[in-house]
């Protein structure tokens, strides 16, 4: 079900900007693994795979730092340094060779690129660009896309480490507008957590969130502008025809 919250005006959308874990694809169980693996290389006990799940969305030296206080049973100011940082390169070595192994896109999302594209091209409306924004480091995020068959429909894939700081500041999304030519009115951000709306609100663009992904449980912290519960809904969002209240 597609819950619009505030209108936004999709004919005027020049770029459509998306999270990938959690929104895209369902990265869970490869993240989980490799961050055990990286406990494991430091010495210590292995967390719950809803534990780890629940972790993701801030970067992978976030994720890291988190998973070793969490072993620990230790506040996050006491991680040591020089353990965070072996673990933190062990995983990102891991993560690499492992990132789809168990990885795939969560069901309806090529269908929906293919129809996002579609759908624009059937319109009048103003030229339209697809990209993604994450979190995670950007080698692995390009591999990833490219390998799942998504990588095609965006214009730039971008990583935590493309530039000087992450999501929720805007200095990403903002590059992305700067790059298409979009202004804020005419961007909307797609992703599953708090961190998405965040980054959305941040640079004043519309958001939409989704439901199925990661970060659920804070999503309405701060409600973003329209929530689907699957990925086959976006179309529907993003479609000309949607309506002021909720569409079934």
């Amino acid at each position: 079900m597609v819950r619009v919250l505030r209108p936004i005006p999709v004919e005027q959308l020049k770029l459509l900007v998306f999270d990938l874990d959690g929104t895209l694809i369902d990265s869970a169980q490869d993240l989980c693994n490799s961050v055990n693996e990286a406990l494991v290389h430091v010495g210590l006990k292995q967390l719950r795979n809803p534990v780890i799940a629940g972790f993701v969305g801030n970067g992978a030296q976030v994720l890291i730092r988190r998973s070793l206080a969490t072993s620990r049973n230790i506040p996050l100011d006491q991680v040591n340094e020089d353990e965070h940082a072996a673990a933190f390169a062990f995983f990102l070595d891991y993560y690499r060779a492992h990132k789809l192994d168990f990885t795939y896109a969560y069901e309806g999302v090529l269908e929906a690129l293919k129809a996002l594209r579609e759908l624009h091209d059937l319109t009048d409306g103003p030229a339209r660009a697809m990209a993604v924004l994450t979190n995670k480091p950007v080698r692995p995020a390009r591999g990833i896309c490219e390998g799942l068959g998504m990588a095609p429909y965006f214009l730039h894939i971008y990583g935590g480490d493309s530039f000087p700081v992450k999501k929720p500041d805007p200095f990403g999304l903002l590059s992305l507008m700067k790059e298409t030519g979009a202004r804020p009115e005419e961007t909307v951000m797609i992703g599953d957590s708090r961190v998405d709306v965040e980054t959305a609100r941040n640079a004043g663009v519309w958001c939409i969130g989704c439901a199925f992904g990661f970060g659920p449980q804070n999503l309405m912290e701060m409600p973003p502008d329209i929530v689907v519960d699957t990925a086959a809904e976006w179309t529907q969002a993003l479609s000309p025809a949607t309506s002021p209240s909720v569409l079934e």
